[in-house]
């Protein structure tokens, strides 16, 4: 009995022990949640895979200079639901991107909004309000429309 009891207990907390990762994966604390930019460029990467797909585009700043940035969405199933395809992009097409940028400054964020190169408006999940029945886009949610340092040109 004490033996069986014994197993249980430690199965019961190496259980608990493996889904704590879990739980810390989907926190937002990189990211600056009170703060939208938006900005146009060019994709360079459109990775569509579980856990999250992945947006890499370069934009031009007022200076002249070529930033890479980095934007995360959702997982595919969640991106389906918000009128994203594996084909939504490719690399060259020119979109804007409104973001939520982290907290340390660099070129990285979570995808709030894109507007796709036929001018549909896609959300990805973070951010973004949900869609009406039979309609696609969305509009950020709480977005100020913010250009960062107003450097990029609204979308």
């Amino acid at each position: 009995m004490r033996n069986g009891l014994a197993k249980s207990f430690l199965g019961i907390v190496g259980f608990l022990l493996l889904c704590v990762p879990l739980i810390a994966h989907h926190g937002g604390a990189a990211f600056d949640t009170t703060k939208k930019i938006s900005m146009k460029g060019t994709v360079v990467e459109w990775f569509w895979a579980n856990p999250h797909c992945i947006l890499r585009f370069d934009v031009t700043n007022d200076k002249g200079d070529v930033e890479h940035w980095l934007a995360e969405t959702s997982n595919p199933a969640d991106m389906i639901n918000n009128g994203w395809t594996k084909q939504s992009v490719k690399p060259g097409d020119q979109i804007s991107v409104t973001i939520m940028p982290v907290k340390n400054g660099r070129p990285i964020g979570r995808i709030v909004e894109v507007v796709l190169p036929n001018g549909q408006k896609v959300g990805s999940g973070f951010g973004a309000v949900p869609l009406p029945a039979g309609t696609q886009g969305g509009t950020p949610s709480g977005s100020t429309g913010e250009t960062k340092s107003g450097s990029y040109p609204k979308p």
